[in-house]
């Protein structure tokens, strides 16, 4: 991990491509969300990631979160058609980088969950064990692993059994590291129930998980989280923590960019290596990142 970390040594993250994408007039509202785009408007995906690198992110993450072959051919694709466009998420943010003139890109493995569209990358409440999940996850963390991507990003896990799965895919693929980043219900738990702590210390053991931390989880939780990890790098990329309220189908609170970088500050100070936003923070919450930081 040390030889991805700057001298200042913090990487700033990206942040939320689906939000960007909907701040740029793009309808998400189906099972493939962002992922959807790899289709049909390729060329605002790239600028998306470009408009993150030129607010200060340092790494941009691929937009293949909700990508997989099972659901891009339930909407009528080819099975090769469909592994060329997970493969495409990498080559338009390896694109958007070259353009900007630098910088990292992440290969993005969103959870099972994520693909089932269900919620449950929040709860872990899956009909497959780790076994299963080794099965469902290996043909799309192949085509990623050997797409030029720079690392591999382990994104909204919400269960221990899918971490041990994502490790064990690891393995198969020598020549590249990962971070792993849970979606956590509280300061001290993983979603389904795990302590942070624990998957933190199985997870350090490995030496290709280049970091480990949070993500998808209020701001509010994130200094208590960075507290659990020891032993590997942390990684932190909170939601704008904006609360969505499923009645009114509507977001909840105003996002503060600026609010949100000088929270970066603290998240650093506690451990983080790695920082950036998830759902709902937009390029200003990167730039306020990076000036806070800075």
């Amino acid at each position: 991990m040390d030889s991805l970390l700057p001298e200042r040594g913090v990487l700033v993250l990206d942040g939320g491509l689906a939000t960007r994408l909907e701040d740029l007039g793009c309808d998400l509202s189906d099972d493939l969300w962002s992922a959807r785009l790899l289709q049909d408007d390729p060329a605002l995906i790239r600028r998306a990631h470009r408009d993150f690198f030129a607010a200060g992110a340092d790494v941009a993450v691929s937009a293949a979160y909700q990508a997989s072959v099972p659901g891009f051919t339930r909407r009528g694709l080819g099975a090769a058609e469909a592994r060329a466009l997970i493969v495409r998420s990498v080559e338009l943010a390896r694109q958007a980088r070259d353009e900007h003139g630098g910088g990292l890109v992440a290969a993005g493995i969103g959870p099972y969950g994520a693909a089932r569209a269900d919620g449950s990358e929040y709860t872990g409440a899956y009909d497959l064990d780790e076994d299963g999940l080794v099965a469902w996850h290996r043909e799309r963390w192949h085509l990623l692993a050997d797409s030029g991507a720079d690392l591999m990003a382990c994104e909204t896990v919400p269960s221990a059994a899918e971490a041990r799965a994502l490790v064990r895919l690891l393995e198969e693929t020598p020549h590249i590291g990962a971070w792993v980043s849970f979606s956590c219900r509280d300061g001290e738990h993983i979603s389904d129930g795990t302590p942070l702590a624990d998957c933190a210390a199985a997870l350090a053991r490995h030496p290709r998980v280049l970091a480990v931390g949070v993500n998808c989880t209020p701001p509010r939780h994130i200094p208590a989280l960075l507290g659990r990890i020891s032993g590997v790098p942390a990684v932190a990329y909170p939601n704008s923590g904006e609360q969505w309220d499923p009645r009114a189908r509507r977001w909840r609170g105003a996002r503060d960019p600026v609010a949100f970088g000088a929270a970066a500050r603290d998240w650093r100070a506690a451990g983080a290596a790695l920082i950036g936003g998830c759902c709902r923070t937009t390029p200003e919450h990167i730039r306020q990142i990076r000036a806070h930081l800075d």
